[in-house]
């Protein structure tokens, strides 16, 4: 044998890339890991229960959670065959104060709640203009500091509703079922970093401080939302509320340069309301704007910064649409609790929406003879 050969040493794994190395194995303790299990499950109990049981002593109670994907669920039903349908449109005033269960009483039919907090209904407008399956009627609430603004909060929800996935759909489903209805804690202003962000911590001198919208509203499985009752019966918590809001009400003047973008912006919302509205019309689809009541600090911002005979009016004139706006009507202008100066409390507003639902009906009832 070959010296070169028999001298050479055997070839190991470690000497042939590409093959696998024998993983030693690991010594594991003896430990009372079923015990162990059980303790963390427990004290993962013990907290949750202790997070719930604080949230419900501050006043939460169990409701669905008002996400994209519960709004989504409503968009679709209008291409599932409930296309015929009263749809309602607009900010949070809209969302709060028209009651769904009156209008079902009065109508006969449930509309379609599709109105979402902070963010201007333009968007939603256009679409259902662009939607040949949407064959109902159509009121479009306007909070004039939001539509003329084009400020969309939850501008997300549009475009969740075109991309959501059918995990994504499961995944509400059960939580609907199996979650939200159960637990008061799970709403996301009781979350754990959004309680921590909300803190006094230090902040920088030269760093404006802006403390965000809190929990205000209770919401349904179809979206049907009333007012919170912590925010008409606390009066701390209302305070809270109201100081929120005027975070805005003195900002300082617009600058000439800010003044011309504003106008621009303000025109260009119009332009798209009046050629949607167009659409819709041409399809037989009877549209109303409505003004829903605000009230105190807030009404006075909304009188000097967006000042109807320069919003609201320009509105209704080129786009042709009526629209009912609140201090024209007795039975709209008065007697409503507005406790934060924009939403109505619950009781308000069920007497709001039928007050608004007779108007309609006497005042603009569908050249198609349905009611609205």
């Amino acid at each position: 044998m070959p010296s070169s050969i028999s001298s050479s040493r055997r070839l190991t794994a470690a000497d042939r890339p590409g093959i696998a190395q024998p993983v030693p194995e690991r010594d594991i303790p003896n430990r009372p890991w079923l015990a162990m299990l059980l303790g963390a499950l427990l004290l993962a109990v013990a907290l949750t229960g202790a997070w719930e049981w604080y949230w419900r002593a501050f006043g939460a109670v169990p409701g669905f959670i008002d996400d994209d994907a519960l709004w989504a669920q409503q968009r679709r039903r209008i291409d599932a065959g409930d296309g015929n349908a009263t749809v309602l449109i607009g900010a949070s005033r809209t969302l709060f104060d028209l009651q769904l269960p009156v209008w079902e009483r009065l109508s006969g039919a449930r509309p379609i709640q599709l109105a979402l907090v902070g963010t201007s209904p333009l968007p939603v407008l256009e679409d259902l203009a662009n939607d040949n399956a949407f064959t109902g009627r159509l009121l479009v609430g306007i909070a004039p500091d939001l539509f003329f603004s084009g400020y969309e909060y939850r501008g997300s929800a549009f475009s969740y509703w075109r991309k959501e996935s059918p995990s994504q759909r499961v995944g509400k489903r059960l939580s609907m079922h199996l979650v939200e209805p159960w637990l008061a804690s799970y709403d996301p202003d009781f979350a754990l970093f959004t309680v921590l962000r909300r803190q006094s911590w230090p902040h920088r001198k030269d760093l404006r401080e802006f403390t965000d919208v809190r929990k205000l509203s209770d919401t349904e499985a179809d979206r049907n939302t009333h007012m919170w009752s912590k925010v008409a019966k606390d009066s701390v918590y209302r305070a809270l509320c109201r100081f929120v809001w005027a975070q805005e009400f003195n900002a300082p003047p617009p600058t000439p340069e800010e003044a011309a973008d504003n106008q621009k912006t303000l025109d260009e919302q119009i332009t798209r309301a009046a050629a949607a509205v167009a659409k819709l019309r041409a399809r037989g689809i009877p549209v109303i704007f409505v003004r829903d009541p605000s009230a105190g600090e807030y009404l006075a911002f909304e009188n000097r910064v967006v000042p109807r005979a320069e919003t609201w009016d320009q509105l209704l004139s080129k786009s042709g649409a009526p629209g009912v706006y609140f201090e024209d009507y007795p039975q709209l202008r008065s007697g409503y609790e507005i406790p934060e100066w924009s939403h109505m409390t619950q009781e308000s507003a069920q007497r709001y929406t039928a007050a608004l639902y007779d108007i309609l009906e006497r005042d603009f009832s569908p050249a198609d003879g349905k009611r609205w």
